[in-house]
């Protein structure tokens, strides 16, 4: 005589054939996830990377709470470079003279910190060695206000 399975217990045997197959799927999805950034920071680090990093900026605007200083900054030249999407060295350069410091971004790329200290500050780099928040992003113009701050400073950098 055959054995015959009735119809509730062939359809939990299905149930659970169902459900194991199910959870054996997502574990192989999360295992295939992706660890890295997702794909707007992405694009953000690809933007900086292209448009910002290793390029010539000028300061085409500095006003420092209402008094316009541009004029200080003629001749500077100022570079970031990359250590990692987030930081690296930056140089300042004037007449053959080379400030060296330091640049490092958020996570969003809305602040940009700047520290140019060797072999000394100059006096010109003080105001620029501040953290910025971006105002605009609209290159070849960058534009800048401090960061954490309502006054009317405001810095313009312009690649070349």
């Amino acid at each position: 005589m055959k054995s015959t399975l009735s119809f509730t217990q062939l359809f939990f045997k299905k149930r659970l054939l169902i459900a194991l197959v199910l959870s054996a799927l997502i574990l192989l999805l999360q295992n295939c996830k992706k660890n890295g950034p997702t794909p707007t920071e992405d694009l953000y680090q690809q933007y900086f990377e292209q448009n910002i990093l290793n390029s010539d900026f000028v300061v085409s605007l500095a006003d420092d709470n209402g008094t316009i200083i541009t004029s200080q900054y003629n001749g500077w030249v100022f570079k970031l470079f990359k250590s990692t999407y987030y930081d690296g060295p930056m140089t300042a350069i004037k007449n053959g003279v080379t400030y060296n410091g330091t640049w490092a971004c958020n996570a969003d790329y809305g602040k940009l910190s700047i520290s140019l200290t060797q072999p000394a500050v100059a006096a010109e780099l003080v105001f620029i060695n501040r953290s910025w928040r971006f105002t605009k992003k609209e290159l070849p113009v960058m534009e800048f206000a401090p960061w954490g701050s309502n006054a009317p400073t405001r810095l313009h950098m312009r690649r070349l």
